[in-house]
């Protein structure tokens, strides 16, 4: 089972107090946009195996939304911080690189 603490209220919560919310940092693309930029930002998403980035709401909390560092293959968790950030913290991106050799932010931006 994935648990992430919620970097709010301090919750450590389970899955099903959480929903989803997909990929992290994307460039957002909306009105006056062309379609193929807005095609690209609804569906053409990474699904990467390893370290990936992602939103979630702690939906039976406090309801706020935040973003988590984790590991696809493990579940790994490196960390969790508010979600108007616009990169994960240094602690988070250290955390990764320390248990990824090789493991790079800029692979993402």
């Amino acid at each position: 089972m994935l648990i992430l603490t919620c970097p709010y209220c301090g919750v450590e919560a389970d899955e099903t107090e959480l929903s989803p919310g997909g990929e992290a940092h994307l460039k957002r693309f909306g009105p006056g946009s062309s379609e193929e930029e807005f095609e690209g930002y609804l569906f053409m998403r990474e699904n990467p195996k390893g370290v990936h980035f992602e939103r979630w709401r702690h939906a039976y909390g406090c309801g706020k939304w935040f973003l988590a560092a984790r590991c696809t293959m493990t579940l790994e968790v490196f960390g969790t911080y508010p979600a108007q950030t616009t990169e994960p913290p240094k602690k988070i991106r250290d955390a990764i690189s320390a248990k990824r050799p090789g493991w790079s932010w800029g692979d993402f931006k």
